[in-house]
């Protein structure tokens, strides 16, 4: 009886393998692959109980990577095309087949039962684990299949490690069974380096989301600046091309009232029209027509949600900072003070920002004063914010400073935020 049960068991745990292998690889997909699948996966087992009748079972442990995982990986390559993710599919199947043990262990460890009673529990509890794997784990494995190779090999060292640990210290020696204490607290030392791997991976992989989601603001900061230089240029063509269909009328209205002596009309009209053109002008408030630009977005933004925004502004034409830089660092700095001061109540005075860009020994100086709430925190001496997508632009404030090898600080004085920076 118990020799019916140890071999059945043996078949099943092989079954049990070669389907969550193919599973893991997509090899179940067609009928054609599961005749295929059935008919090798039926070979190695007849060999199998036709060794155990005449060899000792103990040689058939020992050949068993040969008998079965070989061919099972060269089965799965040959229907999926994938070499490397039939190797990470049959050692990870491989691995889950510890599943079935250590429950059967922990069952024998709790009833005091034999060795019997874990083949037994193993045969029962095979086909219930086999369809939960099937069903939680099998899709999630299988999309990692599509990955590059780089996230595939990462896949495959932890079962290795296992399938290599288990066959040294349980199939070929008696290492683990003995008690070694290299043997036994092996897989520890795997779980501790593993984690202390994925720790750095993620700080890693955290460190690149955190870069893209930067170079997506500076990106995106770009955009809406050129979205707003198109725009003005498109309203400023409007305007010259409204005036120049209404010059000739203004020409003969005012050529009119000289001809009839009415001088002053004549130049009360003149200067209202003047004041009407300077009023549609770009503010000037340097020789940079970069900064130009997005001083003059932000102070109509400033005018439009009842904040004053006053500029002192004397910078050349060429200076040590590339345009794009420039962009993103006014543009981050001039949104920010913005946001700061929308947040106060709009019946409050004082809802202030003031600016000071200049060149000092060829060194581009920026100083913004805003006002601001009493919840302003900071880490390391820069502002931090918990809402979504806050706290980006002050790191490209820092980046751009630091790229230049300039200086920057931040601080909070009698609800003002000052920032002062120098590159």
């Amino acid at each position: 009886m118990s020799e019916w049960v140890f071999l059945l068991n043996g078949i099943s745990v092989t079954l049990f393998g070669s389907i969550l292998a193919a599973s893991f690889c997509n090899s179940l997909s067609s009928g054609r692959n599961l005749r295929i699948l059935f008919l090798c996966v039926s070979v190695p087992l007849i060999l199998q109980g036709v060794l155990v009748s005449f060899f000792d079972v103990q040689i058939l442990r020992y050949i068993y990577p040969l008998m079965i995982h070989l061919p099972l990986i060269l089965i799965l390559y040959y229907l999926t095309g994938k070499k490397l993710w039939s190797f990470v599919s049959v050692l990870s199947a491989y691995m889950c087949c510890q599943l079935r043990r250590w429950i059967a262990l922990l069952v024998v460890f709790i009833v005091s039962g034999e060795e019997l009673l874990q083949s037994l529990v193993e045969l029962i509890i095979t086909v219930p684990l086999l369809l939960f794997l099937l069903k939680m784990f099998s899709p999630v494995f299988r999309a990692q299949s599509e990955m590059s190779f780089k996230i595939q090999y990462q896949f495959i060292v932890i079962p290795a490690l296992y399938y290599i640990f288990d066959y040294v210290t349980v199939v070929y020696t008696d290492l683990l069974e003995s008690g070694s204490p290299v043997a036994v607290e092996f897989m520890p030392f795997v779980c501790c380096v593993s984690y202390l791997v994925f720790l750095m991976y993620h700080y890693a992989e955290d460190k690149k989301q955190a870069q893209l989601r930067q170079t997506q603001k500076i990106l995106d900061i770009q955009i809406n600046q050129s979205v707003r230089e198109i725009s003005a240029l498109r309203k400023s063509q409007a305007l010259a091309k409204q005036y120049r269909h209404d010059l000739r009328h203004h020409l003969q209205y005012v050529s009119s009232c000289i001809k009839n002596g009415q001088l002053d009309h004549a130049k009360t009209y003149i200067s209202g029209i003047c004041k009407e053109i300077e009023a549609q002008k770009v503010d000037r408030y340097c020789e940079n027509e970069a900064a130009n630009l997005i001083l003059s977005s932000f102070a109509g933004q400033a005018k439009k949600n009842n904040i004053t925004m006053n500029v002192r502004s004397d910078l050349p034409a060429v200076i040590n900072v590339s345009e794009n830089d420039l962009c993103v660092l006014l543009s981050n700095v001039l949104e920010n003070a913005i946001h700061s001061c929308q947040k106060l109540s709009s019946d409050e005075t004082g809802r202030i920002i003031d600016v000071k860009l200049y060149m000092q020994n060829e060194k581009m100086f920026l100083q913004v004063i805003n006002s601001c709430g009493n919840d302003v925190r900071f880490e390391n001496g820069v502002p931090v914010n918990d809402e979504p997508d806050h706290g980006i632009g002050v790191q490209s404030i820092c980046t751009i400073a630091e790229r230049y090898g300039g200086i920057y600080s931040f601080s909070v004085q009698d609800g003002q935020f000052i920032l002062r920076l120098s590159i």
